[in-house]
């Protein structure tokens, strides 16, 4: 499939040939890459301190998983209301702002540290979460002027970019530490200054470079081609109808949000089982790096797979990674182990296939008219149930412990293979079928 030869471009008959069109995808990717590195680097690099700095800040195990918590449910919230600034204004404004929110979000953590804040460090973690839901909706981004054979992998490529900053951004924790102990500040902070900074600059640059918005001309494109124009703002009653008439549309929601919910409830505790085994910080922060290591580094050869076997089976080996990762987990003892490492990395590398897969099913199933909506509801339901999945890790590990916590974990990922049964016998194996073309 190609564009139309000419496609319009807002008020006053400017018009986009077919090669200025592949000219704004190519340019859209390169932003969305630097700017998923520098954000990558404010979501993780507070990740291996954020639940010791909780439960350093509240005296208490079981509210060591909140400050993550507040994250996810802040990064759920953020992302719907992203993508209802995005249905009417289109990308930029939509991620310029997450990213904004999020570097207050930042800032508050680390005055909660200085003035050893609880409650203000989970007001912090919470805002920070938008930084979270600006990096998964440049990922949709990716994919509105992508060539239906090629979803997949332009959505796989902003996530690998998430690479550069996700595993510098933990590596940096013991530098970040020391340089907040030079500022006369505490070292837990450190790492949050580190993450203002790279939230900050992703901002900068989707702000000044991603022009124009690519959600705009694919709009534009599909109006040109005699498409029926797209509803502004964000309507839940247009969302449950497609929830209701597209199955496959349900079942990329669920396999997105168990296996969501699945990497955060092991992630978050992790630190906190390492830390109980004498494990050093810089040696939690290299566990953290391995595991978000398999979350992004492999994600183009996972969308390569996607758009060339389909979407579903990608979902299932995806289960069965997630499985493994448990496995491999829940053995591992207190403090530093070679299965903790292998676990957490095939942990990201499950988590990885199954949003991968899971985001471009929805994005393809989705009419046009819905798709921004259903992806800011997806990304909603995905956060809720990462964060309840948080909360209940917390439980889970201060009553049971470690192993009970992966058992827990295990029984989300049987959600997430029957959603991968439901997406196969709904969508097969078509690659740009479901839903029509974006364009």
């Amino acid at each position: 499939m190609t564009l139309p030869g000419w496609v319009t471009r807002g008020v006053g008959g400017l018009r986009w040939p077919d090669h200025e069109v592949a000219r704004v995808q190519r340019r859209t990717l390169s932003v969305l890459v630097v700017a998923q590195s520098l954000g990558g680097v404010g979501i993780t690099i507070g990740i291996a301190v954020a639940s010791i700095l909780a439960e350093d800040l509240s005296g208490s195990e079981s509210l060591a998983g909140l400050a993550q918590t507040g994250q996810v449910l802040g990064a759920a919230v953020a992302s719907f209301l992203l993508a209802h600034l995005m249905g009417r204004r289109g990308r930029r404004p939509g991620l310029v702002l997450g990213y904004a929110i999020g570097a207050v979000g930042a800032a508050l953590a680390v005055v909660a540290g200085v003035v050893e804040s609880f409650v203000l460090l989970i007001v912090g973690a919470t805002l920070l979460g938008a930084t979270t839901a600006a990096n998964n909706q440049s990922r949709y981004t990716a994919t509105d002027l992508a060539r239906p054979e090629r979803r997949a992998r332009a959505l796989s490529l902003v996530v690998w970019a998430t690479t550069i900053g996700a595993v510098a951004g933990p590596n940096l924790t013991g530098v970040a530490g020391r340089t907040a102990r030079q500022l006369g500040i505490p070292g837990l902070t450190g790492p949050f200054v580190f993450g203002f900074v790279g939230i900050l600059a992703a901002g900068v640059v989707v702000a000044v470079f991603l022009r124009p918005d690519p959600l705009l001309v694919a709009r534009q494109a599909a109006m040109a081609r005699g498409a029926a124009p797209v509803l502004a703002g964000t309507s839940w009653g247009r969302v449950r109808q497609v929830l209701r008439e597209r199955p496959a549309v349900r079942a990329g929601v669920a396999a997105l949000s168990l296996a969501h919910g699945v990497m955060i409830a092991v992630m978050v505790m992790t630190p906190l089982h390492m830390h109980h085994g004498g494990a050093h910080l810089q040696l939690i922060g290299l566990v953290i790096s391995v595991h978000v290591l398999g979350m992004f580094a492999l994600a183009p050869l996972v969308g390569w797979a996607a758009d060339r076997f389909g979407r579903p089976p990608m979902l299932t080996v995806g289960a069965g990674v997630l499985f493994l990762a448990l496995l491999l987990s829940g053995m591992s003892p207190p403090g530093a182990s070679w299965t903790i490492g292998v676990g957490l990395f095939l942990l990201g590398l499950g988590w990885s296939f199954c949003t991968v897969a899971a985001s471009t099913l929805v994005t393809e199933s989705s009419p046009l008219d819905a798709r921004t909506d259903v992806q800011g509801a997806a990304d909603l339901v995905m956060g809720v149930t990462a964060a309840l999945a948080g909360v209940v890790a917390g439980l889970v590990m201060d009553g049971l412990g470690y192993v009970a916590l992966n058992v827990f974990a295990a029984l989300l990922v049987t959600g997430v293979a029957t959603a991968a049964e439901l997406a196969r016998r709904t969508a097969g194996r078509s690659v740009g079928s479901v839903g029509g073309p974006l364009l």
